[in-house]
């Protein structure tokens, strides 16, 4: 099981990073559709397709205007997108607005409400949570039966955010790390994370890997530059990694 990294930027695409987009296509499953979803189409296996919004802004559902070229042109008949209700309402009315996009691709659109915290999806147990971010973002944890994965996007990794409880001992911590601690002040006022917090948050929380992602698409390599740096500091028990457009991640349970 692989997971594919289609768009690993924040805010907008430049010439080496597409916006968030995370495929696994032996689990027909896609974490948020950014820019990067041009890329899905070669990589398609299965009929069906689960989409999970962590929230509604452009750089994480512009993808989704894709789907009536993808659903010609790939094994695709089915496509089920999950998200919070007023978000889901928003996307319709507004990106699919008849002015903006005059055809709305067959999407399914299920609000996670509608759900307890947890509810299954294929072999996958699925929780969702509340992140702090401008306008509201969630964030998700999927349990298999040999692998677990949560992916954290637009919210701060302050050390009180309760999140750190949900995604506690997970095999792969997915998170944003949009700014550099010398920015940290306007990432806290923006909702997004720096290296630090991140990294720190992790270890406490025990995560077995932490992949960063949703980098500012105009830090170019003084960010990779400090994750690099802090990552070779303290317990070295846990792995961290960069991510990079079309890196293939082995998703495998990582042995202490």
């Amino acid at each position: 099981m692989k997971l594919h990294c289609l768009g690993t930027a924040g805010y907008h695409p430049n010439e080496q990073r597409h916006t968030s987009c995370y495929f696994i296509p032996e689990k027909g499953m896609l974490l948020d559709a950014g820019t990067g979803l041009f890329r899905i189409g070669p990589k398609v296996v299965y009929e069906e397709l689960d989409i999970f919004l962590s929230h509604a802004h452009l750089d994480h559902i512009i993808g989704l205007t894709y789907f009536l070229e993808l659903l010609a042109t790939t094994p695709l008949k089915r496509v089920r997108v999950y998200g919070e209700r007023a978000k889901l309402a928003a996307i319709r009315d507004h990106l699919f607005a008849p002015l903006i996009f005059p055809v709305l691709p067959p999407i399914e659109w299920i609000p996670l409400e509608d759900s307890s915290s947890g509810f299954v999806v294929g072999s996958a147990e699925v929780h969702w949570f509340p992140l702090e971010h401008p306008g509201g973002s969630v964030g998700f944890r999927m349990n298999w039966a040999d692998f677990s994965l949560a992916y954290v996007t637009d919210t701060h990794a302050l050390p009180e955010s309760e999140y750190w409880d949900v995604v506690r001992g997970v095999d792969l911590l997915i998170h944003e790390c949009n700014f550099r601690d010398d920015q940290k002040v306007f990432a806290v006022a923006t909702g997004h994370s720096f290296p630090s917090n991140a990294i720190l948050g992790a270890r406490k929380a025990n995560v077995r890997s932490l992949l960063l992602t949703h980098f500012d698409p105009l830090q170019g390599e003084a960010l990779m530059s400090q994750i690099d740096s802090l990552a070779r500091e303290g317990d070295s028990s846990m792995s961290i990694y960069c991510a990079n457009d079309n890196d293939e991640i082995d998703l495998v349970r990582r042995q202490r």
